[in-house]
């Protein structure tokens, strides 16, 4: 971003967005991008684990249960992880528009406690692109998917090449990742946020 600051607001000139045809449908779980990914891969012990599932026009729903090791202050969810939490959900809206992106900005508002045990549910939605600029926001309830409001985050996603990640990654990953004979689980790895 070399410094500058991405407004979280669409600038006059942005689009609506367009769900692409091969999107997952509606109710479609979505799956993990990456084995290793803390938000979604089932192959991190105190991961997240987020399941999403595409929702209608370009939006998702997601849900997490908060575990021990997700603490911040003693039987809370740390902060950090509730913004991982939106961020992973934000970042699953890719797969509605088949772009690759990376979180350029989230800004994320606590409105109150989420306790460890607590399943998290999160929806997000796509509101407006302009260039390569995805502009969306993301809601954790707790109690059900109607429940009180717990967090919330605007975001800009930016539409990258998969060039981002081959220059930028671990080479002993990206490699990793390259050779796996399933080429769906490749193209997967580096569809959405890191």
């Amino acid at each position: 971003m070399s410094g500058r600051t991405t407004a979280l607001t669409p600038p006059d000139g942005a689009e609506p967005p367009v769900r692409h045809p091969d999107a997952p449908a509606p109710g479609e779980a979505i799956g993990a991008h990456y084995e290793h990914c803390f938000g979604c891969g089932g192959g991190v012990a105190h991961g997240l684990h987020l399941e999403a599932r595409a929702g209608e026009g370009v939006s998702v729903t997601a849900e997490f249960r908060v575990k021990e090791a997700h603490q911040g202050a003693p039987g809370l969810a740390h902060g950090g992880v509730l913004a991982t939490a939106l961020d992973e959900t934000l970042g699953s809206l890719g797969w509605l528009l088949r772009v690759i992106a990376v979180t350029g900005r989230l800004e994320t508002d606590y409105v109150q406690p989420v306790p460890v045990g607590t399943v998290l549910h999160l929806d997000a939605a796509v509101h407006a692109v302009h260039g390569r600029k995805i502009y969306a926001t993301a809601t954790g309830r707790i109690g059900g998917p109607e429940g009180p409001v717990a967090v919330r985050a605007s975001a800009v996603f930016i539409e990258v090449k998969i060039d981002h990640f081959i220059e930028n990654g671990r080479p002993a990953e990206i490699q990793a990742a390259l050779a796996d004979p399933d080429q769906v689980k490749v193209a997967r790895a580096f569809e959405v946020n890191p």
